[in-house]
Parts: C-alpha cells; structure tokens; sequence
C-alpha cells in the first residue's frame, strides 16, 4: 500500500478501534496526514469478524501517496485495504469497510461536505442545504418533517448511509425540534453506579 494510487477510490482502514470516538481520532488523522480536502468523505463502521471492533473508510481523490503517512500513523494503521491492494491481519475488516462505503450499504458518516456549517440549531431545510445529507429522517415516522423545522445538532451530526442515501436520523426534542438520533457522549449504562 505504499504506491501512489491513480483515480479515486475508497480506501479501508482497520487498526482494530475499540470505540468510535477512536475511530473517528484515526479518520482525522488520516486526512490530516494526507492533505485531502475537508470535504472528504469518512465512515466508521462496526466489524464483526474476530473480536467485535470498529474500522473505517475514507473517500480519497487521485493521486494519494499511502507512503506519506507520518510514522505514528503508519504505526497505528494496522490494516488497509485500497482496491484490489490489502495489507495487514485485518485487511478483511480494512476491505468490507471500503466495500460499505463504496456501494453506499453501510456505514456511520463522520466527514462530509458541509458538516461544519451543521452547528447550533438550523433548520431540516438549511441542514439540507449546507451540507451533503440527502434526507433527514424521524425515527418511528415514516414521512420526512417538514423543511422547516429545527433540528438542535448539539454540534453533533452523524448521517449514515440508508438506501444509498446519505440520511440524518433525529428523533423529536423539547419545542417540537428535532435533534440527532445519536447523541454526543452518552454516559454508559450504571456509570453513576459504583
């Protein structure tokens, strides 16, 4: 995976994330290490092969030389896979992220085009938009809400991919808003139990 790729292409990370808030830290790392654009495009996705772990893939433009990867990074990335190219104990983890990604089947969208202007309270009309998500969706609600209603993003967005749609999940907030299905730090389960 050290040769410089031609075309765009989705590449596959696996480096065996126990959380996805680590995932996300390898995404941003990625990218940063490899100067792409901030409007790439980055997943997390749950893989269930061996112990239950989280990989990630990332949408990269022509050319991008894997090889440039910092030494920390390179250390960490366990795991690709780029095309028909796999390297690593998890290039099985590293290929059906890739795959998930690339046929829009699967996957927690962490990078998107837009996902900076998604701060503080905007409407479902605005959030669509400003950024690339397809559709907002209510969950247990089988109709879209109206444009405008007001989603609270608590500075929080994660899409995922449904139907091949990029596709926000909400549920309804205090005031008939909205707010993200999936909410930043949730306090685990008997954490206040000891």
């Amino acid at each position: 995976m050290t040769a410089p790729m031609t075309g765009s292409a989705i590449l596959g990370i696996d480096s065996r994330s126990r959380t996805v808030t680590e995932a996300e830290h390898l995404l941003h790392t990625v990218v940063e290490a490899l100067g792409l654009p901030s409007g790439v495009i980055g997943c997390t996705h749950f893989v269930r092969t061996g112990l239950p772990h989280v990989a990630c893939s990332l949408a990269v433009p022509s050319p991008v030389d894997l090889a440039l990867l910092p030494e920390g990074v390179s250390g960490s990335l366990s795991s690709g896979s780029l095309g028909e190219s796999r390297t690593g104990p998890d290039a099985d983890g590293a290929a059906r992220a890739a795959a998930e990604h690339e046929t829009r089947g699967g996957g927690r969208i962490v990078l998107f085009p837009g996902r900076d202007q998604l701060v503080g309270t905007v409407s479902v009309g605005d959030l669509l938009a400003r950024s690339a998500i397809d559709r907002v969706l209510v969950l247990a609600q089988t109709d879209p809400p109206p444009a405008d209603v007001q989603v609270v993003t608590n500075d929080h967005v994660r899409p995922v991919w449904q139907d091949g749609r990029m596709t926000l999940l909400t549920m309804p907030a205090l005031g008939g808003r909205l707010t993200p299905a999936e909410i930043p730090n949730p306090t685990p389960c008997c954490a206040d139990h000891g």
